[in-house]
């Protein structure tokens, strides 16, 4: 099981959008774990959407569709 997610970071008014087959695992790294990397300069996160795929290959093609204009417009 795959899931895409998106991240919003209050303090900052940003967003992330990924995906993961460990959720909790990657929502701990984006929060606290991470050294380095996009996510770390506007922490806190939360989780403000999910959804969930059978295959890898269905979560990258959400993944990349939700990050292009037209998903972005769907935020």
């Amino acid at each position: 099981m795959f899931t895409v997610y998106v991240l919003y970071s209050p303090s900052f008014n940003q967003i992330y959008i990924g995906y993961t087959s460990d959720l909790n695992n990657r929502f701990t790294s984006h929060n606290e774990l991470a050294t380095k990397g996009h996510t770390i300069k506007y922490r806190p996160w939360i989780i403000a959407y999910t959804e969930e795929y059978d295959n890898k290959a269905a979560a990258t093609k959400r993944e990349k569709q939700l990050k292009s204009s037209n998903g972005r417009a769907f935020n």
